[in-house]
């Protein structure tokens, strides 16, 4: 890796990298701790084969996360290496033991960036976001739309269900097609629009050194507070002392138990097109039900 260039670009002819050491834990990029000559730690992703906008979409993630009031990791740059690596540098944060309020601080958290105005934020309070992002390694359309149900039919689940297309039989398609074009009967429209983060699950949610929490690894863009709500109950939940605080702030609307596994059928759709058949059985299941009601 050409590192030493990026790193004297940043920091002058006098700050070098002393040494590195590998992180696990993500599946799409490749992670390291940097220690550098001035005492400084970062923390750097690297790519080969990322699309060039791949990091740059994570950066303007994160950053409007932190505008609407999230504790975040500080962007340094981000761009490609001499032998072509992608890579986003950022502050390296040393994970420590959860402070005794972390869930209720996240929960809060969650609420204000919710409630951020968008106008400062982002400059426009239209659904979708300033540019594509990516879900996972899947680009996220995200479209300018005046309609949240218009944009979660066209931008979300229409375009994961044509990647899909390949899994489904006719009946699928069928209920697929159904489910696209009655929406406006399930989903409601929000009382505001809203910065959600977009993948929040217990793995994009960590203790930074002092225990409180942050928000790493966004797919952000204007949508209905909703949805993220209920994909921090797709994969076991989080605790309750999460959903008590956030509601505090944003109390649960009417319905939401209904709406919730079509929020998440995006994502287990994103599933589906990135790790294979395991997770037709979990779309079949929710097709089939909004195609009985």
């Amino acid at each position: 890796m050409e590192l030493a260039d990026v790193i004297r670009q940043l920091y002058g002819e006098d700050v070098y990298l002393t040494d590195k050491a590998e992180i696990s834990g993500g599946d799409i990029n490749d992670a390291y701790h940097l220690y550098l000559s001035n005492g400084e730690n970062l923390f750097i992703k690297i790519n080969a084969n990322a699309k060039d906008d791949f990091f740059a979409a994570e950066k303007a993630g994160l950053e409007a996360l932190h505008k609407a009031g999230a504790v975040t990791p500080s962007v340094i740059a981000c761009g490609k290496t001499k032998d072509n690596l992608s890579y986003l540098l950022l502050n390296y944060v040393r994970k420590s033991r959860p402070k005794r309020t972390y869930w209720e601080d996240l929960g809060h958290m969650l609420a204000q960036v919710h409630c951020a105005p968008l106008e400062t934020i982002t400059g426009n309070s239209r659904f979708g976001f300033s540019a594509d992002n990516y879900i996972g390694q899947t680009r996220q359309k995200n479209t300018r739309t005046d309609s949240w149900i218009n944009f979660f039919r066209k931008s979300r689940l229409k375009v994961q269900m044509e990647l899909a297309a390949g899994y489904f039989d006719k009946d699928d398609r069928q209920r697929c097609q159904n489910l696209l074009d009655n929406l406006d009967k399930y989903l409601v429209e929000p009382e505001f629009p809203s910065l959600i983060h977009g993948d929040l699950w217990s793995g994009n949610v960590m203790p930074d050194q002092n225990g409180s929490p942050m928000l790493i690894d966004p797919a952000v863009y204007i949508g209905h507070h909703e949805a993220d709500i209920a994909m921090t109950e797709l994969f076991g939940g989080f605790s309750p002392e999460f959903y008590d605080a956030y509601h505090e702030i944003i109390p649960k609307e009417s319905g939401y138990a209904e709406r919730r596994d079509l929020y998440n059928l995006y994502h287990l759709l994103n599933h589906l097109n990135l790790f294979g058949r395991s997770y037709l059985t979990a779309v079949r299941r929710i097709l089939k039900r909004y195609s009985q009601k």
